[in-house]
């Protein structure tokens, strides 16, 4: 079937988040951080005899690795050999160099700490990434805005621009189509290079390019478009800047100025943002849209014969709207010298422009009527603005299919939900999550997204990423630690099927004093202060016991990335910003 999702779909999906932050029934995102432990590459095993140790080599089929953790069910792994990105085969016999353990090989994900793994779209996925979340913040309608790519004025890297127009379309290869392309040989407006930010954050449209008989794919640029330009650098009039005569003749559009707030959070290397919807500067362009107006006209057959020799002249566009005005100049020799609308006109979704005696005028306000008789060779684009007038609609017209969420996380904030004494390595949005053990969706600020254990007489600090135990009824309980707070001796730590299992089950620290929580690197050893049943640096506690303040497995998880290490201080605040594209 010949078909096409529509960038107006695309855009409309960006518009319907952004939107959906700040409605009546709202949307709940929130922002997450996790993962402090390290990323080394994964190796699921079974069917295990003996036991694999630290430090050796793990081999089978021509794959190697040196193993760097080892668990109840898996290996963690570095220095891959023969390559970085050779692959055990699936099901299939691997033997430690030093122990002799053997075991059978189940799925594996290559990571460094260097080289994050890509993220999966699966169930399996999303309860990694509960398991290792940190915290959540949530977003607000003042943390996202639509976004576009950027395109900083700078006559060295863009010496030239595509312009609007509403007909581009690709040249089939197999022949059936022939398509007008972009003066960058683009063959869509979307994504081509047709706006530019200038030095003062104001964001112009290309209305046209310089493109005349001489210079079929446009002129490069000369002077940078500006609402207030210099003597002799171009005008500026109802929201069009129009270069002097003598240059490349662009005229541009002014469809917005950035705030100082929208530049300082939202304006990044790649992307710039699309002004707020009552922005004052939006709302002035917004007002001096036309619907239907025209703004260029092109001389397709790049240079019209056969006129008026030496005449300014005059003539209607005509079509479905209304006082559509042409002006052009003619050379000595009855040809084009330049063509300009002398008046937009409205209404229109079509037009043409037809040069005969009977509809050349020697005024703009085609009063007077050309004498002589003439017979002109030639043809004429009428460029009609899009639905709404040029201007109208930013969002639409500049093609905003992304959305940009800007985070900033402040020290410890949320008293401690987001600690400072780890890292983290993977960042994402949660849609509607669950507050813990609840069907109510979460809607404060911030929330905790790890487990936490009050203790007593702690011999010493437990010190990050390492495993904590504790003797349970039934077996072992494992975690990671993710935080500890000295001062109060709440130890935040996470849970995980893959690292944290005892005969196959991951089991649940108990609010039991007489057994301590022992750290595996720190040996530090504190017991759970079983009494503390109220809340302590806003954690609520139960018996010393705390959980995360996130259902797991809940909501959805509409954006995951898997960064590299970021550390965290006492004293630094982190400003992420996100770019979903639609």
């Amino acid at each position: 079937m010949a078909a096409i999702i529509s960038e107006k779909f695309r855009i409309f999906n960006a518009k319907q988040f952004l939107e959906s932050l700040s409605e009546a029934e709202k949307t709940h995102m929130y922002f997450f951080v996790g993962r402090s432990s390290k990323w080394d590459a994964h190796l699921e095993i079974f069917n295990i005899s003996g036991t694999f140790s630290v430090g050796e080599t793990v081999s089978g089929g021509g794959w190697s690795g040196v193993v760097s953790e080892v668990h109840a069910n898996s290996l963690l792994l570095t220095t891959i050999l023969p390559t970085a990105t050779t692959t055990p085969t699936f099901k299939t016999a691997i033997t430690g160099g030093t122990s002799g353990a053997t075991a059978v090989s189940g799925t594996y994900r290559y990571a460094t700490e260097e080289i994050p793994p890509a993220p999966i779209d699966n169930q399996a996925e999303k309860q990694d990434v509960y398991t290792e979340l940190i915290a959540a913040k949530k977003i607000t309608s003042s943390f996202a805005r639509l976004v576009v790519p950027r395109y900083n004025w700078s006559t060295t890297l863009n010496p030239k621009f595509d312009m609007y127009r509403p007909n581009y379309a690709p040249t089939a290869g197999g022949g059936g189509t022939v398509g007008v392309q972009t003066a960058l040989n683009s063959s869509a407006l979307p994504g081509s290079k047709f706006y530019v930010m200038n030095g003062e954050y104001q964001v112009f449209k290309c209305l046209y390019n310089g493109e005349n008989a001489a210079n079929a794919t446009g002129q490069n640029v000369t002077y940078e478009p500006k609402s207030s330009p210099s003597a002799g650098e171009g005008t500026f009039a109802n929201g069009i800047y129009t270069e002097p005569a003598g240059t490349g003749g662009y005229i541009w559009k002014h469809m917005y100025t950035l705030t100082t707030g929208d530049v300082l959070s939202f304006l990044s290397t790649d992307f710039m943002p699309i002004a707020a919807s009552g922005e004052a500067s939006r709302t002035a362009v917004e007002a001096l849209a036309v619907d239907g107006g025209v703004s260029v006209v092109l001389d397709n057959a790049q240079g019209t014969t056969g006129l008026p020799a030496s005449e300014t002249l005059y003539t209607a566009i005509v079509g479905d709207g209304t006082s559509g005005v042409v002006k052009f100049v003619t050379t000595a020799g009855g040809a084009i010298s330049s063509i300009s609308v002398e008046a937009a006109g409205s209404g229109y979704t079509y037009g043409s422009v037809i040069l005969t005696q009977a509809t050349t005028f020697t005024d703009a306000g085609l009063t007077t009527g050309y004498g002589s008789a003439f017979t002109a060779v030639g043809g004429f684009e009428v460029i009609v603005s899009p639905e709404g007038g040029h201007g109208s609609s930013a969002e639409a017209e500049l093609f905003a299919k992304r959305v940009m969420t800007n985070i900033r996380l402040t020290y410890a904030e949320g008293s401690g939900d987001f600690p400072v004494d780890n890292d983290f390595r993977r960042i994402g949005i949660i849609q509607d999550p669950l507050d813990y053990g609840t069907t109510n969706v979460a809607t404060d600020p911030t929330r905790r997204g790890t487990f936490a254990v009050k203790l007593n007489g702690a011999t010493s600090d437990y010190v990050a990423d390492e495993t904590i135990t504790q003797t349970v009824t039934g077996g072992t309980a494992k975690g990671t630690v993710v935080s500890w707070d000295t001062t109060n001796g709440i130890l935040k730590y996470f849970q995980s099927p893959t690292t944290h299992t005892d005969s196959g089950v991951v089991r649940a620290f108990e609010s039991n004093a007489a057994n301590a929580v022992v750290g595996g690197t720190s040996t530090a050893s504190g017991t759970v202060d079983t009494a503390q049943n109220t809340a302590l640096v806003e954690v609520s506690f139960t018996g010393g016991l705390a959980t995360p303040e996130i259902q797991p497995n809940s909501g959805d998880i509409v954006y995951i990335e898997n960064r590299r290490q970021i550390t965290r201080a006492p004293d630094q605040i982190e400003d992420i910003k996100l770019v979903i594209e639609f």
